[in-house]
């Protein structure tokens, strides 16, 4: 519906053009895009069962089983419907509530992801910088009560923004030159003109973006210091060891999100922006399992010991089965 030159919310859909420039490739497209996405859901849910079998699980571990869960819903909010939309282009069109779910759910994950990350580099701060304090201060409660605070802040960011860029006014085409909802594309729609409209983004930037990367910065920062402290060489590679995979996994985070959002409306560029966004919501997180296997000893640990318990009880299974089938000939 429109009102002169102003389109409220009242039975609006949004259309979202995907790779529609590239009808040639769809088929194409959509088994690369099923493939990764199999592959990453199988790489996090890996990862998942490991840490979860675990009895007793270090802070770092039950972080990284946080991070993989989020990594799930992340691509659980933005593949499914991307594949449908190569599959069938007739159904490309979104409405205006779930266009708002989408953007929502995306935010406040990735913000979630980055308080994450923040609470993870303060537990490689204290286990480098206090390890004889360790134990004490990283407890099972403050872990649990760390990840919930990032849960939540990520999820009131996320509303925040998602309601302010939701009640602007778009007198545009509602062709949303994207694979999904994302902020700077539903931005491009509206029709005001000034730079107030940018405010709740660069807020949302600086609250989900700057404060944890500034935590992250401070914690490394003490970190570097406590590590050149140490006289043997071999005890500093040891202790920048137990920090690669973290910082890996942020610098690759925080550089696509920086990319995306810290910039002007005016620097907009779909195509651009289709092809970052494919690395952060598709390459990324299969990435994050392979960086955290290879990379992590307890991950690695995790993960050797479920699978010898699941080869161990296969092969027990098989030995049963087969005196079973001997008592009935003998």
């Amino acid at each position: 519906m429109e009102r002169g030159n102003e389109t409220t919310a009242a039975d609006m859909e949004f259309l979202l053009l995907g790779f529609s420039e590239l009808n040639h490739l769809q088929t194409f497209l959509f088994f690369i895009f099923l493939g990764v996405h199999i592959t990453t859901l199988a790489g996090n849910l890996l990862i998942l069962i490991a840490v979860a079998a675990e009895s007793s699980r270090p802070p770092m571990l039950f972080f990284l089983c946080q991070l993989s869960a989020i990594e799930l819903c992340y691509t659980l909010v933005i593949v499914p419907k991307t594949l449908v939309n190569l599959a069938d282009p007739g159904s490309r069109t979104i409405s205006f509530t779930a266009c708002a779910t989408q953007m929502h759910l995306f935010v406040a994950l990735g913000g979630a992801e980055c308080f994450l990350l923040a609470a993870m580099s303060y537990d490689r701060y204290v286990a480098i910088c206090r390890p004889l304090h360790y134990t004490a201060v990283m407890s099972q409660g403050l872990c649990f009560r760390l990840t919930v605070a990032c849960c939540l802040g990520g999820f009131a960011v996320s509303l925040g923004l998602t309601v302010a860029v939701f009640r602007l006014p778009f007198c545009h085409s509602h062709h949303i030159d994207h694979f999904f909802c994302d902020v700077p594309a539903v931005l491009h729609l509206t029709c005001t003109q000034s730079y107030t409209f940018e405010l709740p983004l660069l807020t949302a930037c600086v609250l989900l973006l700057l404060l944890p990367f500034l935590l992250i910065l401070a914690s490394y920062t003490c970190i570097v210091a406590a590590i050149l402290s140490i006289h043997p060489s071999s005890g500093r590679g040891k202790a920048f060891s137990t920090c690669a995979s973290h910082v890996a996994v942020t610098l690759l985070h925080y550089g696509c999100a920086t990319f995306m959002y810290i910039r002007p409306k005016s620097r907009y560029s779909p195509s651009r922006d289709k092809m970052v966004a494919l690395v952060y919501t598709n390459i990324t997180p299969l990435l994050y399992p392979l960086i955290y296997s290879l990379r992590n000893k307890e991950v690695k640990g995790a993960l050797r010991k479920m699978l010898l318990q699941r080869t161990s009880q296969a092969t027990w299974n098989n030995l049963k089965y087969k005196i079973c089938v001997c008592n009935k000939l003998y």
